[in-house]
């Protein structure tokens, strides 16, 4: 693993952390995707600024969302908690994300479910390059013991493996998944659908992933045998569907609608 990159530069020592560097190009990579999505919308929007500020939102609720989650750390670190490199709760980052993008795309006159739609794609991929920069780091999001041929050891990441326990890679479980949630989404974007169609099959989508993913995870079981997360990830997938319906209903204009019509 790779917690850490080591620079020296001339008289100055710098230690950079991969997941910090994942956690830009991710946003870089996001503001692209974001971009081409409103040129296909034929949006003037500023992408760029837009996926910063979502960005910063994402990690100031991942971090509440992990201190919530997990009290018994803050008690005995404080407030240095938050700075911590490790503890990011995607659900937090989830929830402020969507607020920031809520209110941008109210501010831009895109709308909000319109500008949560077209951020759907990128947010899933983003989502899986932050990810990588877990299994990167060795954070300790990992699975549980296994014997698959495929399992890893993570003795020198943040929160370290014991020695030869080979783990399930659950990271990279995840970032597989949600390329293909990302790849999904920017095909289906391009079609015309209902409002919120887009970003409710991400929740769907995302959230069954992490859902599944956790039975593998070493996460404590709270309540009927499922973790916070799980429970967290079915509010995610209830929320999906309720969106996907409500989009269903809508009469949907445009190119293909007004074919449909004249047809």
């Amino acid at each position: 693993m790779l917690p850490y990159l080591h620079l020296n530069l001339y008289f100055w020592h710098l230690n950079l952390a991969t997941y910090g560097l994942t956690i830009w190009v991710a946003a870089v990579v996001g503001a692209f995707i974001l971009d081409r999505g409103f040129r296909r919308a034929h949006i003037e929007a500023d992408a760029v600024g837009m996926v910063a500020i979502a960005v910063v939102a994402a990690i100031v609720g991942s971090k509440l969302w992990h201190v919530i989650d997990t009290p018994i750390e803050f008690r005995e670190m404080g407030w240095r908690v938050l700075w911590d490199p490790a503890g990011f709760a995607w659900y937090g980052a989830v929830v402020f994300a969507i607020i920031a993008l809520v209110f941008m795309g109210w501010r831009a006159k895109i709308g909000g479910l319109r500008m949560l739609d077209l951020a759907a794609p990128a947010a899933a991929v983003g989502h899986g390059i932050g990810r990588f920069g877990c299994f990167l780091s060795g954070d300790g999001c990992y699975g549980i013991a296994t014997k698959l041929p495929w399992g890893m050891s993570f003795p020198h990441g943040i929160d370290p493996t014991p020695p030869f326990v080979r783990v399930h890679p659950t990271p990279l479980y995840e970032m597989t998944a949600e390329f293909a949630i990302g790849a999904w989404l920017w095909w289906r974007g391009g079609k015309q659908r209902g409002r919120g169609a887009i970003i409710g099959e991400y929740l769907l989508l995302s959230g069954t992933a992490r859902f599944l993913v956790e039975f593998i995870r070493r996460n404590p079981r709270i309540l009927w045998g499922l973790t916070n997360a799980q429970l967290a990830s079915a509010g995610c997938v209830i929320a999906g569907i309720v969106l996907i319906w409500l989009a269903a209903r809508q009469q949907v204009t445009g190119p293909e609608a007004a074919a449909a019509k004249a047809a």
